[in-house]
């Protein structure tokens, strides 16, 4: 179970954009009111979402909860890609490959969902970070959410781990005793890299999982990199 996410300040929702926090240049600052962390599954989002919320004092939404929430109050008729996984589980021995394929068209499937959140964090002016598997780092860079503009207001980060074993490892380390996990870890590894190369198509920054003990302000960067750019 994950820690509970702070309650935004007021100070961190109001213009300029709040500081990064202790530890970092004092320059560094939060130049966005939406943060998308994506990523396959098992490259180590939640060790970076949560801290980095709490770096900055804002909540979090977690995708998967959206997507429990769909799947509670639709049907698979109205909404088969979104209860694929429930309604074909056996399709989890696909090849890698068209696992990633149906991955990416789960994400495709939930855009109207994140972009309704999005334009609610944009509307009210109060940040948060948003992570899960199904986001797409191009949602960064459209123009508005829900007739919402985006003005320069939303940001992605692309976590990345290619190699399998490590996400096997990962996997593991946080589902002990759950058998095998090559196959799932190659089929997550193939997804992260379609997100990668979605991300590379955005302009969308991507930053390697590893080294763990520097990834939070290698995101930080890049994210601050990656805004000032879009800014200019």
């Amino acid at each position: 179970m994950h820690d509970s996410a702070p309650t935004a300040s007021t100070e961190a929702i109001r213009p300029p954009y709040g500081p990064v926090g202790d530890g970092f240049p004092p320059d560094a600052r939060r130049h966005w009111d939406v943060l998308l962390i994506c990523g396959a599954s098992g490259t180590g989002k939640t060790r970076v979402s949560y801290p980095l919320a709490r770096l900055h004092g804002v909540p979090i939404v977690e995708v998967d909860d959206l997507v429990e929430a769909l799947l509670a109050m639709t049907t698979p008729e109205q909404q088969p890609l979104l209860h694929h996984w429930r309604t074909h589980p056996e399709d989890g021995r696909l090849p890698a490959d068209d696992i990633a394929d149906l991955q990416v068209a789960i994400a495709e499937a939930l855009v109207p969902a994140v972009e309704a959140v999005v334009a609610n964090h944009l509307e009210t002016g109060t940040p948060v970070v948003v992570e899960g598997d199904y986001l797409l780092p191009g949602l960064a860079v459209q123009e508005s959410f829900a007739g919402i503009p985006a003005d320069g207001r939303v940001a992605a980060v692309v976590l990345h781990e290619p190699d399998e074993a490590q996400i096997a490892a990962n996997y593991l380390s946080r589902e002990p005793g759950h058998g095998d996990q090559r196959a799932r870890a190659r089929a997550s590894a193939r997804y992260g890299a379609r997100l990668a190369a979605l991300a590379a198509e955005a302009g969308v920054p991507v930053v390697p999982a590893r080294p763990w003990p520097d990834v939070l302000p290698r995101v930080i960067a890049a994210v601050e990199r990656s805004s000032r750019a879009n800014a200019v």
